[in-house]
């Protein structure tokens, strides 16, 4: 394993770690007794088999259901001062509430404290108005750690790129949990500014998020060779030092194996990247052309400010996945989150963009005239089914 300073917690943090929403029992609270013996023995040999190589960094939150009370049966078997501890709560129905979903979540992990508490979901200004406004849910949190029973203090997020660098320019946290992979580099902004104040920068999700790559389509396999998916898009974002680790939402012990052949390339990723990132945009250019390779993106305007709640630039980047790299499954995961997904995942898909006058809201974009019908294409291509977060499902 190879290890990157978290900024300014000090830490050395596993270039990756384990997350824990995929290997517990349930989404939401049930008693101890009600939980399989075979579910909860998957999850203490998956956690036995990160330690063994080197992942001493467990993450986990309250809004993950069972996950924090099944790690509570398992993590006081090993040496604490071994073990690095994130969980993250959720800032909502008031600061009272967010303690006693913290000093809950602490209980049921059977510890004294945690290294990294997150406020969990700072996606809109509001809600970041609301944690550090006097009396709000970060001075809660301050409250925590003057107890002993937090070390440092950070955020997640799947807000957009101006809400995450206006937290992180607070200067209030001491690291950052968000999204960023090869097939979504609009959060960089955001990851300069992390290190511009010394913070830890975790990634979100790199293999489900960044392209359900743990089932990819032929076409990407072929493109990525000699790597996997997995092993390049987990090589592109390490291969940024200002990137210190990687989420592997593990749900059984074999889930490391994959990712853990990227460390055999670290020390020379430039080499092996580079004729896999030209063979992608390559294909993209072939399939989509040059200009709409380089301009697609240009004076698009965010769901708010679309007729409908339309969110744009989210539907004709998973047209792009799709067209370009055969990511349909992918394409379909997302685009019928759109609707469902609150301010984790917002604004609504094209089902209903025949409805609307868009040209207007659009007259930034070269291309204007064309994307209206390109969004019912993508709708007819990827629609269809409900979707809702895995929270809710």
């Amino acid at each position: 394993m190879q290890y990157r300073r978290f900024g300014r917690t000090e830490l050395e943090m596993p270039v990756f770690s384990c997350g824990g929403m995929r290997y517990q029992y349930k989404w939401k609270d049930v008693p101890l007794k009600d939980i399989p013996d075979d579910n909860q023995q998957n999850l203490e040999t998956t956690i036995r088999r990160s330690l063994e190589v080197g992942i001493n960094h467990i993450e986990t939150a309250r809004a993950y259901g069972t996950s924090e009370l099944q790690l509570g049966r398992v993590l006081p078997k090993f040496p604490r001062e071994k073990l690095i501890i994130q969980t993250k709560v959720v800032p909502k129905e008031g600061v009272t509430e967010f303690r006693r979903k913290f000093n809950q979540g602490l209980s049921l992990l059977n510890l004294d404290y945690v290294d990294l508490l997150g406020i969990h979901g700072i996606n809109t200004p509001e809600i970041l108005e609301s944690c550090i406004r006097p009396g709000g849910y970060l001075e809660e949190a301050r409250k925590l750690q003057k107890q002993g029973k937090v070390k440092f203090i950070g955020f997640s997020t799947h807000g957009p790129t101006e809400v995450i660098v206006k937290t992180i320019e607070t200067d209030c946290f001491d690291y950052v949990n968000l999204h960023w992979y090869y097939i979504n580099q609009s959060n960089w902004p955001a990851i300069e500014a992390a290190n511009k104040h010394d913070m830890g920068v975790f990634i979100i999700s790199p293999s489900d998020k960044g392209g359900k790559l743990y089932d990819p389509p032929q076409k990407l396999v072929k493109l990525c060779h000699p790597l996997s998916p997995i092993v390049f898009n987990d090589l592109f974002c390490l291969s940024h030092p200002q990137v210190h680790t990687l989420s592997l939402g593990a749900s059984r012990p074999t889930d490391f194996d994959e990712h853990l052949k990227t460390l055999n390339y670290l020390d020379n990723s430039e080499e092996t990247l580079t004729p896999i990132v030209q063979k992608l945009e390559k294909e993209f250019i072939k399939v989509l052309g040059e200009n709409w390779f380089k301009t697609w993106h240009i004076g698009l305007p965010n769901h708010a400010q679309t007729p409908g709640n339309i969110n744009i630039p989210v539907i004709l980047w998973l047209r792009n996945l799709a067209l370009a790299y055969d990511m349909v499954d992918y394409g379909i995961m997302r685009y019928n989150l759109l609707g469902n997904g609150g301010h984790w995942f917002p604004g609504q898909n094209a089902e209903k963009a025949k409805e609307f006058d868009l040209k207007s809201c659009l007259v930034n974009s070269p291309y204007q005239d064309v994307i209206p019908y390109l969004l019912e294409q993508t709708h007819e291509l990827l629609g269809g089914k409900s979707v809702k977060r895995l929270s809710e499902a």
